[in-house]
């Protein structure tokens, strides 16, 4: 008798295998694949497109730089000189060594302001590019401050370098300096040497005295090995010794005004709580 069941000994209907895919689901894999493994067009392009702008912003500053440095645009026209004023334009132009018509750009301003330093006269200098085809040279000059005497008078600045002769005669307001070695003085153009850079100390030391020794002392002999040695305007020597400066130039003060009407030729300020004095070679 049929039944819906079937008998044991019966094969079973064949059933569809679930886990089978159809071929559409199968074909999708497979196209997915191959896109994976071949990349699209539109990717190459965009590669291609970002090679080549890396080469061409390399090539594009070149051919930038390149017509900087070469348009007459930018070629130097004029050099002014600003700040100059005991040194001559021309020395300072000789010195820069800028050539018309360079273009502003290739100009090496550190290089030429090295050399314009070099002029003894010359403290400091910049050089500003003003666009699109001048040049600025702006100096400082070093200020004359005392004269040295070697051989003759040349001027000294506050640091005690020495910047060149005497264009004449001249009455600095503090005292001549005299007595350096020849070989500090062949060396002051380039570095102030230790008795020149002494003097200079003793001659702001009078300054800060505010005192009227400034005007009365004419020379300073730096020569001895004890010290300074001054001379003032009516030929007394002063002994004054290598320290205490101040508190000896306070003394000092008093006794000229005390051997104002004396025959005193030296005053000997070296010993602490005395004063030495000699009148017409006699002590």
């Amino acid at each position: 008798m049929p039944s819906g069941l079937s008998s044991p000994r019966c094969r079973p209907p064949g059933l569809p295998d679930l886990g089978e895919r159809s071929a559409f689901v199968g074909g999708q894999r497979v196209d997915r694949v191959r896109r994976r493994r071949r990349p699209p067009l539109a990717r190459v392009r965009r590669a291609l497109g970002r090679l080549l702008l890396l080469l061409a912003v390399p090539a594009a500053l070149g051919l930038g730089v390149r017509w900087l440095l070469t348009t007459p645009r930018f070629a130097i026209a004029s050099i002014d000189v600003r700040g100059a004023s005991r040194v001559a334009p021309e020395r300072i132009l000789a010195a820069a060594a800028i050539e018309a018509g360079t273009s502003v750009f290739r100009l090496n301003t550190g290089a030429a302001a090295s050399r314009i330093v070099a002029i003894p006269e010359i403290r400091r200098a910049e050089i500003v590019r003003e666009l699109p085809d001048r040049v600025v040279i702006t100096v400082e000059e070093r200020r004359p401050f005392t004269l040295v005497h070697a051989g003759r008078l040349h001027w000294l600045d506050e640091e005690g370098r020495l910047l060149g002769p005497s264009s004449g005669a001249v009455a600095p307001a503090v005292p001549v300096v005299s007595g350096l070695p020849e070989e500090e003085l062949a060396a002051l153009r380039t570095a102030p040497g230790p008795r020149a850079r002494a003097a200079i100390a003793l001659i702001r030391a009078l300054l800060r005295s505010g005192s009227a020794l400034t005007a009365e002392i004419s020379e300073i002999d730096m020569s001895r090995r004890e010290g300074p040695v001054l001379y003032t305007v009516d030929g007394i020597e002063v002994r004054l010794g290598a320290e205490d400066w101040e508190e000896r130039l306070a003394r000092l003060e008093g006794v000229l005004a005390q051997v104002a009407t004396q025959d005193v030729r030296t005053v000997d300020l070296r010993f602490r709580d005395q004063v030495v004095f000699q009148r017409g070679g006699s002590r």
